[in-house]
């Protein structure tokens, strides 16, 4: 299988039992995620050579966080160790009207101090198929933001084609510094993924009359949003958003849209009962990156990547522990979850 190269942050993810308030028990549950280490663990799933650059402090934390994406099946050989700590990030799960709530504790990071020429890319990604990184790494320092463009800037140059997940952060960084950073990434994208707010917060670009707090999606709507995406940025070649109808914390509508400058399509609906919300949209994204590698037209790539992120909903933790046949099985229509004997 091909390779695909991600480039962002791993953190120590701290998440409370069951549906627990932060401060109300005495034990958290230790696990590891990240945006682009996500869709490199999915990837590696799928039977990719994935490999995860990025930098992880030199001490116990990273070693194990590491030695977590060996297990997983991901290349960590272009990973640096340098800095002090591996940001942190603490999740408090939702249930029925109460939101779930994620507090981050990243400040100072190892891969903070990544910047331009840290990282020799024609080396790191000579005989990639694929390079995807997202919003969340350059908004973690202006250097990691140089570190970024130098990386899209190489891919570019050595033909290898580039997604990047907008995933807007407001605990990060503002609109504003959003949208200036971002506009300049996206000379060097071909595939731009974003869910249903992200076009609005970093480029203003408003779906019609979507509420997506009251659950309500104007799904048309989105495809005037890629045909400005379009429009803005002409050497963008294809846009996804994720399309996702929240009713309550546990209670989620779920679907998905692939446009190219010439053609568009929707995946099926899904109803879904949340386990665990975080990394569906890497999952997406993953599916999405094979779907463009294997040669699926739009509707199967996104049916493909609808049907992976659908399945990431039932699993706790960020990373999307399924299989292909798992996510074609879903594609094919089996998705009653009855008991596999």
């Amino acid at each position: 299988m091909p390779r695909v190269a991600t480039f962002g942050e791993l953190l120590l993810r701290l998440r409370t039992p069951g549906h627990q308030r932060l401060g109300q028990g005495s034990t958290l549950e230790a696990s590891f995620g990240g945006g682009e280490a996500n869709v490199a663990v999915s990837l590696a799933a799928f039977g990719y050579e994935a490999r995860w650059v990025s930098a992880v402090p030199p001490n116990p934390i990273g070693d194990w966080a590491l030695g977590e994406l060996r297990r997983l099946g991901v290349d960590v050989s272009e990973v640096r160790r340098l800095g002090a700590r591996l940001g942190l990030y603490f999740l408090e799960v939702g249930a029925s009207q109460r939101p779930s709530q994620v507090v981050y504790d990243r400040a100072g990071s190892a891969i903070s101090e990544v910047g331009p020429g840290d990282v020799d890319w024609p080396r790191v990604l000579a005989g990639a198929a694929w390079f995807h990184t997202t919003g969340i790494t350059p908004a973690l320092s202006p250097r990691a933001a140089a570190a970024t463009e130098e990386a899209l800037t190489t891919a570019r140059r050595l033909g290898i084609p580039t997604s990047l997940d907008l995933n807007y952060r407001s605990k990060l960084w503002s609109e504003a510094s959003a949208r200036e950073v971002m506009t300049a990434l996206m000379a060097y994208v071909d595939l731009v993924i974003a869910n249903e707010e992200d076009a609005e917060r970093v480029f203003g670009i408003r779906a019609g009359a979507s509420a997506v707090t009251q659950g309500k999606l104007d799904r048309e709507r989105y495809l005037d949003v890629t045909r400005d995406l379009f429009a803005r940025f002409p050497s963008l070649r294809a846009a996804a958003i994720t399309l996702r109808e929240s009713y309550s914390a546990t209670r989620n509508g779920w679907s998905a849209l692939l446009a190219e400058r010439e053609t568009h399509a929707f995946a099926r609906h899904y109803e879904i009962d949340v386990v665990d919300r975080v990394g569906a949209g890497d999952s997406f994204a993953a599916g999405l990156i094979h779907g463009r590698l294997s040669g699926m037209a739009p509707q199967a790539a996104v049916e493909f990547a609808a049907a992976a992120s659908a399945l990431k909903h039932a699993i706790e933790g960020d990373f999307n522990r399924v299989s292909m046949d798992e996510v074609a099985r879903l594609v094919a229509g089996d998705g009653a979850g009855r008991v596999s004997r």
